[in-house]
């Protein structure tokens, strides 16, 4: 009997040593010291990075970042010539970055604010001062939400990560073990503390979840489209614009094939969506109602190649209140990088 009480003592003990760490945790154990390697180099705040990174990432269990180690939800943009993938964010089927591991994406974040003439101010504030960061980032545009720069702030006043800002890469462990005295007890991360220590080497530290390698994220991608490519696989999703039906084409194929799965004329398809011919190709996007007004964003910027038709249907507005907006013709084509009003009308000059 005593040996019984005493082999369930010892896992009760066990057990109450134990730490479940929530997934915000998991993430700034993980991406701390990458952030503040970031800030040695580019003199942006940790505390900024690592709330946005929470943020963006929903503490790093979204599709971009899980899928493709994008962690601040970085678009392609005219000049990114790395790998790409496809998700639904202001619009569906929108390009975004794709990093070969999530350090990558801790750098790009940088340059994407060290390098944009539109951030420039931000790197005249003090680098202790979290809450100006927060404000300057939303006054600069880089986030639509009113709310942005408050979000940001209760990330780190939540989770003390104005802490990372008062630190450097040599000892940022110091301050995670500090926050979460429970790694003790963690037999990796103890290791890498002292590994830290002899190298004096930032070390990334290995929390519970572990990222897929980017292969097999890649191989599971492709699984998913080819088992998308059919036509009884067509998904109906709804568009962040006023949550209006529509599709994503998976191969090319006729509208007929369309009209006929959904039971909607292909008269009333072909006016939806603009259209002047009955075939689609894969990617497409084909609403199967009528299109909104105005946009769920104020602006856009046209990418080389896009076409009205393209932003009328990437942002489900109807064409002809698209041209309208921006005082163009019918039919006129837009230059890249040209600025589209898709809420209010293009001032007169």
């Amino acid at each position: 009997m005593k040996k019984i009480f005493f082999a369930f003592a010892l896992l009760f003990i066990a057990k109450s040593n134990a730490q479940t760490w929530k997934t915000d945790e998991q993430y700034i154990q993980r991406f701390a010291s990458y952030a503040v390697e970031e800030m040695e180099k580019y003199k942006i705040p940790a505390s900024i990075t690592l709330a946005q990174g929470l943020l963006e990432t929903g503490g790093g269990q979204s599709r971009l970042a899980q899928e493709g180690n994008n962690h601040f939800g970085i678009k392609c943009k005219e000049e990114w010539t790395g790998k790409t993938m496809k998700h639904t964010d202001d619009a569906p089927n929108e390009c975004f970055r794709v990093y070969n591991d999530p350090r990558e994406s801790y750098e790009d974040h940088s340059k994407f604010l060290a390098y944009r003439p539109f951030y420039t101010k931000l790197f005249t504030l003090d680098m202790m001062d979290y809450k100006a960061w927060a404000h300057g980032l939303k006054k600069a545009g880089y986030a639509t939400n009113p709310r942005y720069a408050y979000i940001l702030i209760d990330k780190i006043e939540r989770n003390k990560l104005y802490e990372f800002d008062k630190t450097n890469s040599k000892e940022v462990l110091y301050a995670v073990l500090k926050m979460y005295p429970g790694l003790s007890n963690d037999n990796v991360f103890m290791a890498q503390l002292e590994q830290s220590k002899a190298s004096k080497k930032p070390v990334t530290v290995k929390v519970p979840y572990e990222q897929v390698s980017y292969a097999k994220q890649q191989k599971n991608v492709e699984n998913i489209v080819s088992k998308a490519e059919t036509l009884n696989s067509i998904l109906i999703k709804s568009h962040p614009n006023g949550g209006k039906k529509f599709v994503i084409i998976p191969n090319d194929i006729d509208l007929a094939e369309i009209s006929k799965k959904f039971k909607i004329s292909e008269n009333s398809l072909m006016k939806w969506n603009d259209l002047e011919k009955s075939q689609l190709n894969r990617n497409d996007i084909l609403f199967l109602e009528s299109k909104s007004s105005s946009g769920n964003v104020a602006t856009y910027k046209t990418q080389t190649g896009e076409t009205m038709h393209d932003v009328s249907q990437k942002f489900g507005i109807k064409l002809s209140k698209l041209y309208s907006k921006n005082r163009m013709d019918a039919g006129q084509k837009p230059r890249s990088g040209q600025l589209i009003y898709l809420q209010s009308k293009k001032p007169r000059k």
